[in-house]
């Protein structure tokens, strides 16, 4: 086994035996509020699914679950915060594609992503879609991929950042395709849909619940959403698996996850919990709203994703010899 393999390999050990000491304390557990890390600003996608999620769990656990955002250093702070505190199970957090994407694009963190986290469970996700102006000629993704080889000029493509899920997507589009485009990074979403308005890029790889205002007035036009499901957002356009494409799948997604070596008793728990508060009705609506997908399971399956992700974004990366800002 390669040290890489290894230690994506030990990314969430479900039953380490350090935890074995902490058996009593499950039996207890939680007997004082828990804190969720959120590692982006408040009134964000991830912020605004967590405070959903948080609510409905501190109520079926009986304890109060408190929301921390800590921002910064592409999500770096927040996660070493975590990756960093007691196993204990009284500090989680949110994680999301970047606990993927920094393994490979940050080479020196003070935690190591791939196995300073326990999985607890996967919360949902968002399928990301390719959109353009509404003055672009390109009215498929066939057209843009064929149109983007012919062109004198090269295309472009924005990003909310170097490195963010949009980012990655379009290179991953790129990669699978060979269209070609040269990137664009901006300082967030916003005004990297400003310019896509105004044409001054070409396409976005992004959350259709960014831009879904944008596409009903006539503004951009949606080509694809990637994957093989439709998005109940946009149920009308083509997969990019329909399209010919089997393996052009991104997501934004989401879930819990607690420090290196949290005691299996503690992950069982919280597990069980989160997937009670998933299966209702009226917590799947609150996330729809939000553009989520609710995708539930044990914590073996959110672990295996992450081990997955990790290895699929990283080779994404190395291949476009992305670095970090």
């Amino acid at each position: 086994m390669t040290p890489t393999r290894r230690r994506i390999g030990q990314f969430i050990a479900l039953t380490p035996l350090l935890a074995l000491p902490f058996a009593a304390l499950a039996q207890n557990y939680p007997s004082k509020p828990i804190t969720v890390v959120v590692p982006y600003a408040p009134g964000g996608g991830v912020d605004i699914v967590t405070r959903i999620v948080a609510q409905e769990l501190g109520g079926a656990l009986g304890q109060t679950v408190i929301v921390d955002n800590k921002p910064g250093a592409s999500t770096n702070i927040g996660m070493a915060a975590v990756a960093k505190a007691p196993a204990d199970g009284y500090t989680l957090l949110t994680a999301s594609p970047t606990l993927a994407s920094n393994a490979a694009l940050f080479k020196k963190l003070s935690f190591n992503p791939a196995e300073d986290f326990t999985a607890i469970g996967k919360i949902g996700y968002a399928p990301l879609v390719i959109v353009v102006p509404a003055n672009s000629p390109f009215k498929s993704l066939k057209e843009l991929i064929d149109g983007s080889k012919r062109e004198k000029s090269e295309l472009s493509y924005g990003s909310a950042g170097n490195g963010s899920s949009g980012h990655l997507a379009s290179e991953l589009l790129i990669q699978q395709t060979g269209l070609k485009a040269i990137h664009i990074p901006y300082k967030g979403g916003s005004p990297a849909i400003t310019d896509l308005i105004g044409g001054r890029v070409s396409f976005m790889s992004i959350n259709p619940l960014e831009v879904i205002s944008h596409i009903q007035s006539g503004s951009l036009r949606a080509l694809a959403v990637y994957g093989s499901k439709p998005t109940d957002t946009l149920p009308s356009l083509p997969t990019t698996q329909s399209l010919g494409w089997p393996k052009l799948d991104a997501t934004v997604w989401w879930g819990l996850v607690g420090p290196r070596n949290l005691p299996p008793e503690l992950v069982q728990r919280l597990n069980g919990e989160l997937q009670k508060v998933l299966a209702r009705k009226d917590v799947q609506d609150k996330l729809a709203a939000r553009g989520a997908i609710v995708d539930s399971g044990s914590a073996q399956k959110f672990a295996d994703f992450s081990k997955s992700e990790i290895v699929k974004w990283g080779q994404v990366i190395k291949d476009a010899g992305i670095l970090a800002d």
